[in-house]
């Protein structure tokens, strides 16, 4: 039987297709809300989680895809972005993002995030990330996700 995509995963996957991704969304039974329950779900390493995380540099709100291997080290991250690094408020994620938290995907955001990639992601041939809801995925790979974010590469660690 076919499921219906939560109309913030169908926006995430027009976003896609509009970007040359083949857009294909994955819902499972159950949300997931770290990485580590999203590597079990989906039978992967958890380092290929792609986490969306909002974060102010300098009260600017910018988006940072973290794999679900790491932290980030908000000031040496901040330090090689010039500026300084905090984590948004739940509410700035929710107004930027358009998407809940445990669901924020790379794309479909109603404001222009600047996005940074964690280079750590490109140690891994497949990449998932959410895709608008906490139960929503998509697959990818490093170079695609840069491509489709528009993503500067950078060290979180």
């Amino acid at each position: 039987m076919a499921r219906t995509l939560h109309p913030n995963a169908a926006h995430v996957a027009r976003t896609l297709i509009a970007r040359g991704h083949h857009g294909v969304v994955v819902t499972q039974d159950q949300p997931t809300h770290t990485a580590a329950e999203a590597a079990a779900a989906l039978g992967v390493e958890v380092g290929a989680i792609t986490k969306s995380l909002v974060f102010l540099l300098d009260d600017e709100p910018v988006l940072l895809l973290v794999s679900g291997a790491h932290e980030v080290d908000t000031e040496r991250t901040g330090k090689r972005l010039d500026g300084t690094l905090t984590r948004a408020p739940a509410d700035v994620v929710r107004e930027v993002t358009g998407q809940p938290l445990g669901g924020v995907a790379p794309v479909g955001h109603p404001t222009n995030l600047s996005t940074f990639v964690d280079t750590a992601l490109e140690a891994y041939p497949e990449l998932w990330a959410a895709a608008g809801h906490p139960n929503t995925v998509f697959r990818t790979t490093f170079r695609e996700l840069v491509r489709i974010t528009a993503g500067l590469e950078i060290d979180v660690e």
